[in-house]
């Protein structure tokens, strides 16, 4: 099968967040299933060099955006059984930041996608279906529907959207979007385009692509609620049957305690000195109390209300007064920036925080802390959690979206779970959930190893997730299919003829009801005057009358033609009953030899 991934982000070119682990880990996968799969990404200037020299240039065009027209090259890199195309322009693409500055993203991410359709014909790919991620890709179905649809290249092409976020929308101005996409009045409507004033790029998404999916199944069921549908929701429920949550997975390799070199000592399930050894490393690297019997919280990721941060800035101080470490890594909001530093000078030894993106302290973080927090408000699928477990640092997450699904709090009565979590968005509930997980690391050594095994040896790989894709573009292609032959109804209404099943009814519907018109009449005739009408059928239907005492007559030629009224000739108040059958043989004679 031919997949084209469209996305504006991907390991290990270019990353700011989880949809770049996404894309990255899940192309490979597919193409390792013998599966023919490209991946369409913006060439940005940050992306390192050492992935540029490889790159060769295959073709360039002129791309229209309106009343103007924008370069666009593509280069080719192929590697992990991938090809990776980059649309080249140094207009959009070559500034110091990946996007949410700027204050032309409709017109940069929309020139991203029209580059991305028109390029298929110069680069002799067809796809069989374009799977697009985020907003940044979302008016790809779109435009793919609304103006490309009608050319035969692009007809049988099948889109599937990803949501990652529901939360980053791209939403702008209808003239703005309009005058770069050249997208009509007519189309700018509730049911179309616009969305409360405003075009949004996700919406043309989801009106327009014939699978969408979400990252995980519980998450694809909140967005259809008014809590978590962002006013998308209603959009979301009119589309449920199409609407499918498949879990993301990690990149297995990358993420083995066992073979990382980033990581102070690896360790494995059998073998879990190592850890400890992590722990101390990361003590020491960010001036905590080095104490193996303190238990260690982790934290990575954005710093922003989504991941849950205002339930900790309400109870930082309770929970740091415990003989506990909190270590946090990520960017984001000033507001926590502030928190975190100010509970770092506040309570020295026992807080670390560090404001960047660096990938080597990540992993280092997930290998030496106990455990792991994930209080999100709401979590579309979440990785952090899934490497924490496969690094046998236990997750304390509230059940949401992701979370739910991939961690399972520990039962005392079942012994059941693989983690800790809570249900209520509750600062002191989470707090709670806290010093219970605590309290196990410190007075149940043998059920928090247990645990630990149980998350290191769990399967978070993208495999069983990739036929779950596999399965939906097969099926998108198979309906295509399905749908050419689509009417041989003259041959079913000769076969219909004897028992009628419910089967051959929709098709033959039409035929029949046509009939059925000038039967009424004729029967009403009959009726009133049952010795004139019937005259000249009466003849035609005593000689059917006659074999059909012997039903050894039946196969002769016009038996065909009588065989309906013979079965009911018992009675002569019955005989007008046959007539509106007769005139069905009549329209039904030139096909009755195929049936036959």
């Amino acid at each position: 099968m031919k997949i084209l991934f469209t996305a504006s982000e991907c390991v290990p070119f270019v990353k700011t967040g989880g949809l770049a682990d996404v894309v990255g880990a899940l192309a490979p996968v597919l193409a390792k299933q013998g599966n023919d799969v490209r991946v369409m990404l913006p060439l940005y200037s940050a992306i390192p060099e050492k992935w540029t020299e490889k790159m060769t240039h295959v073709v360039d065009f002129e791309v229209e955006l309106g009343w103007r027209k924008q370069y666009c090259g593509i280069e080719k890199l192929e590697q992990d059984g991938v090809t990776w195309y980059f649309v080249d322009n140094k207009f959009y693409f070559g500034r110091p930041y990946i996007y949410g500055l700027g204050g032309d993203e409709y017109e940069r991410f929309g020139f991203f996608c029209r580059a991305a359709l028109n390029a298929l014909t110069l680069l002799d790919f067809q796809p069989d279906v374009i799977h697009a991620h985020d907003w940044q890709s979302g008016m790809v179905p779109a435009l793919l529907k609304i103006q490309y649809a009608h050319l035969p290249f692009y007809a049988n092409i099948k889109t599937v959207y990803t949501i990652h976020n529901l939360q980053y929308q791209g939403i702008f101005g209808i003239r703005e979007v309009q005058d770069v996409l050249g997208l009509g009045d007519s189309l700018w409507t509730g049911d179309k385009l616009e969305c409360y004033g405003c075009a949004n790029y996700m919406k043309a998404a989801l009106v327009y692509s014939d699978v969408i999916t979400t990252v995980s199944p519980s998450y694809a069921e909140e967005i259809q609620t008014a809590y978590y549908g962002e006013r998308l929701d209603g959009l979301l429920r009119a589309r449920k049957h199409e609407v499918y949550g498949v879990l993301n997975g990690i990149d297995m390799v990358d993420y083995d305690p066992s073979t990382d070199a980033r990581i102070a000592a690896t360790y494995s399930v059998d073998d879990m000195s190592g850890k400890a050894k992590c722990k101390a490393d990361l003590q020491k690297k960010l001036g905590l109390e080095v104490n193996p019997d303190i238990p260690m919280i982790g934290m990575v990721g954005r710093l922003s209300n989504q991941k849950g941060l205002d339930l900790v800035d309400c109870i930082i101080s309770d929970l740091l007064r415990q003989n506990v470490q909190l270590v946090v890594l990520g960017m984001g909001e000033s507001r926590y920036v502030n928190l975190f530093s100010w509970a770092e000078s506040e309570y020295r030894g026992k807080m670390a925080a560090r404001f960047t993106m660096d990938h080597v302290l990540a992993h280092q973080i997930y290998a030496g802390c106990d455990m792991f927090l994930m209080p999100s408000q709401f979590e579309p699928c979440g990785l952090s959690q899934l490497i924490a477990l496969r690094y046998g640092t236990l997750p304390i997450v509230r059940e949401t979206g992701g979370l739910r699904d991939t961690v399972l709090s520990y039962n005392e009565a079942t012994g059941a779970g693989n983690g800790f979590s809570f249900f209520n968005y509750n600062a002191h509930d989470m707090l709670h959930t806290i010093e219970r997980a605590m309290r196990f690391y410190h007075e149940e050594k043998e059920i928090w190893a247990m645990l630990q095994k149980r998350g290191m040896t769990g399967d978070y790989s993208w495999t069983n997730s990739a036929g779950k894709y596999l399965e939906l573009y097969r099926g998108l292609v198979g309906v295509a299919e399905l749908k050419d032959p689509a009417e041989p109804a003259a041959v079913t209404v000769v076969e219909v003829e004897e028992p009628a099943p419910a089967e051959a009814a929709p098709v033959a519907a039409e035929p029949v009801k046509k009939p059925r018109k000038p039967r009424a009449k004729k029967a009403e005739a009959p009726a009133e005057g049952a010795a004139e009408a019937p005259a000249k059928k009466t003849r035609a239907a005593k000689k059917a009358e006659e074999p059909a005492v012997t039903e050894e007559v039946a196969p002769k030629k016009r038996a065909c033609k009588k065989a309906a009224p013979a079965a009911d000739a018992e009675t002569p108040a019955e005989a007008p009953a046959k007539k509106p059958r007769a005139p069905r043989k009549k329209k039904v004679e030139e096909p009755a030899p195929t049936a036959e």
